[in-house]
């Protein structure tokens, strides 16, 4: 039995939560006034909802993503059904305890136990290294014992089964997308379809991304998050792998009315995160390019904390000091509270590339991986989980699956 927060009007709302009540469900009717208020979703599974801007916006979606509350938009005309699917969510079409029921159940199994910590790694254009980031702080974590889960939910550029050296034509992040939308992506099927890179007496679990980029029709919203949500309530920590691009409104660019959207997985997983990582190359256009993007970013996950990491810092392209004026030019115009630095570790990062491992595992002892624990182990401290940690992995025997196991490792 779930309970599920009714925003409707009088003459929608009173058969609506009838039904519901029917059928033993909790029901709870608020105002449009009170579903702003902070407390008001409190114990709260899922919150429906006239799909019009006055009450369904990006702040909403991120508090309820928060709040682990699922949002069931109704559309009752065609601006409704384009504004839901611009935000990235599903609508029902009529005010029915059925269909209702059935939003609420895309994703199978109890919304209470949604509990991991997910993380999504994101970066403006410019390759300031977000996907090497998100592939080591994943390999850190699986390494501390824990069930940890990688994403690559890049739409443009995919980078993470290459990096890893796996297979690129798996079902991965597409295949499950495809078992989410028939409903039927359960933890058998998530075991099936994932990759297990060994790392040291642990594995890490990565659901590689498309092999194309012209597949990303194939990675729709209201897919990614059941996606997301199910592998959550299958791992102890979740991490993304996004692209750049957050724009919401691809209308413009689109002849197809309320259809897919290039950056829907992009902004599925950022709207979803607990954390958000946001990279920022240390070089003037990097910074630049940082300050005008997180702006974007905020308005799209204003309640989302924001840790910041500026990648690949080195005095010859910022000067003397370089730290110092990185961190102030970020508090400064990026109101960036929470700054770590990674140094510029060439040859690290070069032995990681050659020999398709995670940093930690290709160069253990360098200032690189120094970095990348010291943030790991704050994810570790600050983490949104707080369901008691799984069974530890040691002594699991951990193996590479369909991807080639190279010589080197």
């Amino acid at each position: 039995m779930s309970t599920i927060a009714v925003c409707l009007p009088p003459s929608i709302a009173r058969p609506l939560c009838e039904e519901l009540e029917a059928v033993g469900e909790r029901v709870a009717v608020l105002g449009p006034l009170q579903i702003g208020q902070p407390d008001a979703l409190a114990g709260v599974d899922a919150l429906v909802l006239l799909a019009d801007p006055r009450q369904l916006d990006g702040a909403l979606l991120a508090r309820c993503d928060a709040q682990r509350v699922r949002v069931v938009p109704l559309a009752l005309d065609g601006a409704g059904v384009n504004l839901a699917a611009r935000l990235g969510v599903v609508p029902v079409r009529e005010a029915t305890a059925r269909a209702v029921l059935a939003s609420v159940a895309a994703v199978p199994g109890p919304l209470s136990s949604r509990r991991s910590d997910v993380i999504a790694v994101w970066g403006p254009h410019g390759a300031p290294g977000r996907s090497t980031l998100a592939v080591a702080l994943a390999a850190e974590r699986a390494r501390s014992g824990i069930e940890v889960a990688l994403i690559d939910a890049d739409s443009h550029a995919p980078a993470v089964a290459a990096m890893l050296g796996l297979a690129e034509e798996t079902p991965g992040l597409a295949g499950a997308c495809r078992q989410a939308g028939r409903r039927s992506f359960d933890e058998a099927e998530y075991a099936r379809i994932r990759d297990l890179v060994p790392i040291e007496k642990n594995a890490l679990a990565v659901l590689s991304g498309i092999n194309r980029p012209s597949r990303w029709p194939e990675l729709p919203a209201d897919r990614m998050r059941a996606v997301i949500d199910a592998v959550a309530r299958w791992s102890d920590q979740v991490f993304i792998d996004t692209s750049a691009l957050i724009e919401q409104d691809e209308q413009i660019v689109s002849d197809l009315d309320g259809g897919p959207r290039r950056n829907a997985a992009t902004i599925a997983a950022l709207q979803r995160a607990d954390r958000i990582i946001a990279v920022c190359a240390a070089d003037p256009i990097g910074v630049s390019r940082f300050v005008r993007a997180v702006t974007e970013l905020r308005e799209l996950a204003p309640a989302t904390p924001i840790t910041v990491v500026v990648n690949r810092v080195r005095s010859r392209a910022i000067g003397l000091d370089a730290r110092g004026q990185l961190r102030r030019t970020l508090e400064r115009y990026a109101a960036a509270t929470e700054v770590h630095f990674i140094p510029d570790d060439g040859s690290a990062a070069d032995r990681a590339v050659l020999h398709a491992l995670p940093v930690i595992v290709a160069a253990p002892r360098s200032a690189l991986t120094a970095a990348v624990r010291r943030i790991a182990a704050l994810l570790d401290a600050t983490g949104a989980a707080d369901a008691p940690p799984r069974r530890p992995q040691a002594g699991r025997r951990a193996r590479r699956t369909r991807g080639s196991a190279r010589g080197s490792q």
